[in-house]
């Protein structure tokens, strides 16, 4: 990693559905466009009792189906990842609040991103909805939204806006 690589951690609340699949999503765009030596991305759930574990079986069967490949193993956001990221993206609310309880400063609360910030396609959501309770439609929406935004997110990073 050279001090020009952008580093990206998605965190959800278990690192198994929205996080493990925006993580898979961003690698791949980014590995298309020839950047995987200057853009690294990781991801982290507020929630550590997934850890150690493959995303949901029913996400990676949807994300599949559009061609990603979801290998990511869960792990609980730490402290530390405010040093070791440059751009903390959460998926709601609740994720936003429970990462900042763990900033060391303030100052690192400038790092954390609501996902949705970076979603031009859904104005009309605030959040990217956990699907673990939903049926294969909830799994679908949050596939859509996750490529709408790591796409936008990956543009802007591209235009030195982020």
């Amino acid at each position: 990693m050279t001090s020009n690589t952008t580093r990206i951690l998605f965190v959800c609340l278990g690192n198994i559905c929205r996080s493990a699949a925006a993580n898979g999503i961003m690698q791949q765009m980014v590995e298309q466009q020839g950047l995987g030596d200057s853009i690294m991305i990781d991801s982290a759930g507020t929630y550590g009792g997934h850890a150690g574990d493959l995303p949901d079986p029913r996400m990676r069967v949807a994300a599949s189906r559009r061609g990603y490949n979801l290998t990511h193993r869960a792990r609980k956001v730490r402290e530390q990842d405010f040093y070791d990221f440059d751009l903390i993206v959460v998926m709601d609310d609740t994720n936003y609040e429970n990462v900042a309880r763990l900033a060391p400063e303030r100052k690192y609360l400038n790092k954390v991103y609501r996902f949705v910030e970076f979603s031009k396609s859904y104005p009309e959501w605030s959040y990217v909805p956990d699907p673990y309770y939903e049926g294969h439609e909830g799994f679908e929406l949050v596939l859509d939204l996750l490529e709408d935004g790591c796409s936008e997110l990956l543009n802007q990073i591209n235009k030195g806006l982020i």
